[in-house]
């Protein structure tokens, strides 16, 4: 049952979703040219997953002996996490991109489900079961599983009242079968999803007004009546040459409209509690904000390599200052790195017996790769140099009229062509410069969160007890009768 292949998956995308797009509804999503580069990219992931050369690393096998993508099985030990680091890095090693939103990184949102059973069947036992058995299903039917969390905005000051409330997802009734669901979502990677994990909004869940909004569940990319409407892509008219980022790797972004959906008993995860809602906000991303942050890992590599490669094509690498700049770039990637192998250095076991990455370490080192990106990300383009704005594009490098004035201006030492050159500061441009490299900032920054509920989350997990015991004994501001007697000696 497990391991798709890539025509597999693309076969299965034809269930009859309702996906708009350009002003049109789609018919076939894999062939789509919108859709088509991102498709081919997710249907790598799965071939992978069937190649000799990565068997080691991709796959894994379940305690009853089935082969399952390694990104699907549940960590237990240390050394689980560490296997999902080198899964991570060897896809993208292979697609030589970064992909977000395949799977490997919100399957950590039902990881976190799975803690929380005992919890929630304290608040209601009904649901628990769910969790499990979906956990196991994703793994076993090798699903692509994504996430959907947030909502449209309209005006925040009244999220639960008037014309606001009705735009946000919630429970319009609920039957023998299951809820019936009303309301709209943004999600990335949808429209070609197999199923979503659908959860609340960011709130304080305190008023019983929200209860009919306290729901998460799994939803069915191609259940009727939901609707798909999909972003334009940002490589539309693009030369792949130009545009080797943008061309391949843009995650479609998509308004999810539920429109009166029926969501089956058996794919309800909880409902119509506040406590359940708060909970499951504060905890969702103790294990998808890993595979998150290798992203960023290797977008920070990119920057380095794309710097490096450019300072050295000109010949500056043995200048003080250009060293120095390069050093910062070298900085910010390791301490990406150390914040991850520390993470997983000091994980430990949650309450559901899963392996945990340290939470504190995790969430520093998001906001610490998140908050600094644009600053190295400028430095980059000053090592690059004034190039990545004025180089002409392919077409017109290859001109024959002009080849000798190409050849001329653009060839160096050390084998850098003409060719190889505008290659490098095409890579370039697409990842500075590109209306993609501008997305990817602004998706990188609320792709989990918003900024303030990623500080909220790194202040939530950092053990302040020990850091305010610490300063009250260094300053001796203990009151009790045995510190103002060793105050007194």
């Amino acid at each position: 049952m497990a391991l798709m292949t890539g025509k597999q998956y693309k076969e299965s995308l034809n269930d009859g979703r309702e996906v708009y797009i350009n002003g049109e509804r789609v018919k076939n999503i894999a062939e789509h040219p919108a859709f088509h580069p991102i498709i081919e990219t997710k249907a790598r992931m799965y071939d992978m997953n069937h190649e000799a050369r990565y068997a080691d690393v991709c796959t894994t096998k379940l305690e009853d002996g089935e082969t399952i993508c390694r990104a699907y099985k549940l960590p237990k030990a240390k050394e689980d996490l560490t296997a999902i680091r080198t899964y991570v890095d060897t896809v993208l090693d292979d697609l030589g991109g970064v992909v977000y939103r395949v799977g490997d990184e919100t399957i950590g949102e039902m990881w976190s489900l799975y803690d929380a059973q005992d919890r929630l069947n304290e608040i209601d036992p009904t649901y628990a079961e769910n969790i499990k058995n979906h956990v196991d299903r994703i793994a076993r039917l090798d699903l692509f599983h994504v996430s959907a969390n947030t909502d449209p905005k309209g005006d925040r000051s009244k999220l639960f009242e008037g014309k606001a409330a009705g735009t946000l997802l919630h429970v319009v009734e609920e039957n023998d079968k299951g809820i019936v669901v009303r309301g709209a979502k943004f999600e990335t990677a949808a429209a070609y999803a197999h199923q979503a994990f659908v959860k609340p909004t960011i709130s304080n869940w305190t008023d019983q007004s929200m209860t009919p909004y306290a729901c998460g569940f799994i939803a069915d990319m191609g259940a009727p009546g939901l609707k798909h409407i999909c972003r334009t892509p940002l490589s539309t008219g693009k030369n792949p040459v130009d545009y080797p980022l943008s061309t391949r790797f843009d995650e479609i972004d998509t308004l999810l409209v539920f429109d009166d959906v029926l969501i089956p008993w058996e794919n309800v995860l909880f409902h119509g509690n506040l406590e359940s809602a708060q909970y499951i906000r504060k905890t969702v991303h103790r294990y998808s904000a890993f595979n998150y942050v290798l992203r960023l890992q290797r977008r920070a590599d990119f920057l380095l390599g794309t710097a490096l490669l450019n300072v050295e094509q000109t010949g500056l690498t043995k200048i003080p200052a250009v060293q120095e700049k390069i050093s910062q770039l070298i900085c910010y990637r390791e301490t990406i790195n150390a914040h991850l192998t520390a993470a997983v250095a000091n994980a430990q076991k949650s309450a559901g017996g899963l392996m945990m990455p340290n939470q504190s370490l995790l969430y520093t080192g998001r906001l610490y790769a998140l908050t600094n990106f644009p600053k190295m990300a400028h430095l980059c383009r000053e090592l690059v140099g004034g190039q990545l704005a004025v180089t002409p594009d392919s077409a017109t490098i290859a001109d024959p009229q002009i080849k000798e004035y190409i050849d001329q201006y653009y060839t160096l030492d050390g084998g850098w062509t003409p060719e190889k050159r505008t290659k490098l500061l095409y890579f370039a441009r697409d990842l500075l410069n590109s209306a993609y490299g501008g997305h990817q900032i602004t998706f990188e920054l609320f792709a989990q969160a918003p900024p303030f509920a990623q500080y909220m989350a790194a202040f939530n997990h950092f053990d302040l007890n020990t850091v305010r015991e610490m300063v009250t004994k260094a300053a001796h501001l203990e009151t009790d009768a045995k510190a103002e007697l060793a105050m007194q000696k």
